[in-house]
Order: C-alpha cells, then structure tokens, then sequence
C-alpha cells in the first residue's frame, strides 16, 4: 500500500482495496517469513485452455521467499497474467478518490452518533493521521473506512512495490509477456463510492472494530499465505465479515468472485495458458472463485 497518512494522498487506499477490500487492507507485517514457503496454487482447464489461480499478499518484508518449483513452472507455462485492477498510477487515483471519495458538504460525523464519533477520534488519533478526525469528516464514510485501514500498515513502514501481485507483474512485464486485469480503478472505487450510505457505514464499522488489532491479524494471514493455509485465510479475511456485515460481504466479495468466475470461464474457452493472481480472500471460503466456478460447471484442484 502506498503512503496514506493525509487526505493529500488519497491514492492509498484504493491500492489496498485492489488488494483486498474485504479485508479491507489486511494484506502484510510479519516479522520474518519462513524458511520454507508454500502458498496455494489451483487450476483449471478446459479442452484448450488451462487457468492458474493464486491468491497473493501485497505488501512483503524485504527478502520474503514465497516462489517454489511448482510455483514457477507454472508460472513459466503462463502466457498472460491476469490480476484484479489495471492502474495504480498515482495521479489517476488521486484524481478518482477526489471525485468519489471526498464530500465536503456532508460532513462524516453528521452521519454518526456520539460513540462513533468517539471511536473515530481515538482511531485517527491512534493511527496518526494528519489532522485527526477533522481530516477524516471531509470523506465519504469509505474512504474514511479505507484510510482508518491502511495507516497502521504505512506507519509501520511496508512498501507496497513488495507486494506478490506486483513482483508477478514486473516478472512478466521483463518476459515480454502481457499483462490483464478483471477490473479497472475507477470500477473499482466506483463500487465502493456506490454502495448504500449504510453499506459505506458497516465498511467504516468493521474499519473501526479491527484496526488496533491489525498487526497480529497482518502477521496471522501472512503465515497462513506463506504456508498454505486456505482455512486459516478465510478466516482472518473473510469470516468476520461475512457473520458480522453480510449485505456488505456479498457486495465486496461474493459479487465480485462470480465476476472473477465469469471472466475465468470466457478465458477457458481460448487457448493457452493464463496465470490468474487475486487477493488470497478472493481464493479462500464457501463463496471464494472456486466455488463460483463449480456453479458454472468448472472443475478446480489444488495442485500445491
């Protein structure tokens, strides 16, 4: 995730939401990574075509090993890499978060009763954003959601360049190979700037329950990536979400992994082999892209 400390910067959060919305921005901090890595690895093929599907972290401690033989066979068969959303350019986001994130005519708190309005000021002040609640009342409840996400993981200094997803594309890019995206930036930030003003709320409650517990729950999901632990991953991504914030669940994951599916289905009637790298949520859970697949009548299995 890039910096995010001031609504100067409100590219950020749509960087972390690319990555894992849901989660909100649960996607790195961990101390040292193991001697021995194994994320999960699944296909699926047709009569033409086979599609690779890996789930990646976007922000990793320099020197963090999570390639294996598997891993890079496939990726070395792989013609195409395929990842959620197609341009992180800063001035892009900036201008898109500007547009749909910031409402200064309304401010935030004027949607929020008075404990709310306490636990915001507490959270900003705790994360040290700029300005403190003051900054955040000039945001769409969100964006003030994402922001409240993303701080702790900038302040604790992780370089979004270090992420899975973007080391998967630069190695492309150097092979000369393509790379897609299932989704564009203002699609994405459109979502979200589109949901319900209650959905935008639930997003900013669930920011509110889990940001002081953010570095454990960061450290817990990367080991489960790093050692394969699909189970484990849903349930430090997706689970709470899902039992606490349903309506927003469907929207932020369950809509989105039937799009995934779809798309996987249109790319398994080509030919040639696709490397397809989402959020780890995205890959986890009863409702995750394999499942979404199985209902159109494609076969997935886990080959690491």
């Amino acid at each position: 995730m890039p910096e995010w400390e001031t609504m100067h910067a409100p590219v950020t959060p749509m960087k972390a939401l690319r990555r894992l919305p849901w989660g909100l921005a649960i996607l790195a901090l961990v101390a040292c990574a193991p001697a021995l890595a194994d994320p999960a690895l699944w296909v699926a093929k047709s009569a033409t075509a086979t599609v690779y599907l890996f789930g990646t972290v976007h922000v990793l401690p320099d020197g963090a090993h999570w390639h294996d033989p598997v891993l890079d066979k496939a990726l070395a068969a792989s013609g195409t890499l395929y990842v959620e959303e197609d341009d992180d350019n800063p001035v892009t986001m900036q201008m898109l978060v500007l547009k749909y994130g910031m409402d200064l005519q309304h401010p935030l708190s004027a949607g929020l009763d008075a404990a709310d309005r306490k636990r915001l000021a507490a959270a900003a002040g705790a994360i040290g954003v700029t300005g403190g609640s003051t900054t955040l009342n000039a945001m769409k409840p969100w964006l003030a959601a994402l922001t409240l996400s993303v701080a702790p993981i900038v302040k604790a200094g992780y370089d979004p360049k270090s992420g899975a997803d973007k080391q998967l594309e630069a190695e492309f890019k150097a092979a000369g190979k393509p790379v897609d995206a299932f989704e564009t930036a203002e699609s994405q930030i459109r979502l979200f700037a589109g949901m319900s003003h209650a959905l935008q709320l639930d997003l900013l409650h669930d920011a509110l329950d889990d940001y002081a517990r953010g570095p454990a729950e960061i450290k817990a999901l990367i080991h489960a990536w790093l050692s394969g632990d699909v189970d484990a991953i849903d349930r430090n991504v997706d689970d709470g979400m899902r039992r606490h914030y349903p309506d927003l669940y469907r929207v932020l994951l369950v809509d989105r992994n039937r799009h995934f599916a779809r798309r996987i289905a249109e790319i398994l009637k080509q030919r040639g082999t696709v490397f397809v790298a989402v959020g780890a949520g995205h890959l986890a859970g009863p409702d995750g892209v394999q499942a979404q697949l199985a209902k159109l009548g494609i076969r997935t299995e886990r080959v690491h």
